[in-house]
């Protein structure tokens, strides 16, 4: 990674990534300012969530994975041996909350930076967390 700044994304966020319009236009436009991150975990169950509501909408699989190969071209993916020594504290930041969402949590220590997600339980784990509709706030800091 670049010495620019940089967000971890969580599974939400690609999954809309890949569906929807908006945050896909937003990791285009800054894509060459932030450096944009997420657990392999996260593409694992962005695939497979994503997959299951494009078919529920009718969307078909092979825009859906059309989609996925360009998100994968702009977030990276961040393999598990990166931040598995924080996974202990990362745990212990979210565990009343979502004990599965640690590597997000890791991640984010590992690099010193906040996370982008729709989730509410990652509130109150001492990481700077952003949503979609004020996320270009921390962006346009960034770029």
């Amino acid at each position: 990674m670049s010495p620019q700044k940089v967000l971890v994304l969580d599974a939400n966020i690609l999954i809309r990534a890949v569906l929807g319009r908006r945050v896909r236009q937003i990791l285009r436009k800054y894509a060459n300012s932030v450096d944009f991150c997420a657990p392999g975990i996260c593409f694992d169950d962005a695939r497979k969530y994503a997959a299951d509501i494009a078919q529920r909408k009718g969307i078909s699989l092979a825009e859906t994975l059309a989609f996925m190969e360009q998100i994968e071209a702009i977030v990276q993916a961040v393999d598990g041996r990166l931040y598995q020594s924080y996974e202990q504290h990362a745990r212990r930041r979210i565990e009343r909350r979502d004990s599965d969402d640690w590597p997000i949590i890791a991640v984010a220590m590992l690099f010193g930076c906040p996370i982008w997600t729709e989730d509410r339980h990652f509130f109150g784990s001492g990481i700077a967390t952003w949503t979609t509709d004020v996320i270009e706030l921390y962006l346009r800091e960034s770029s």
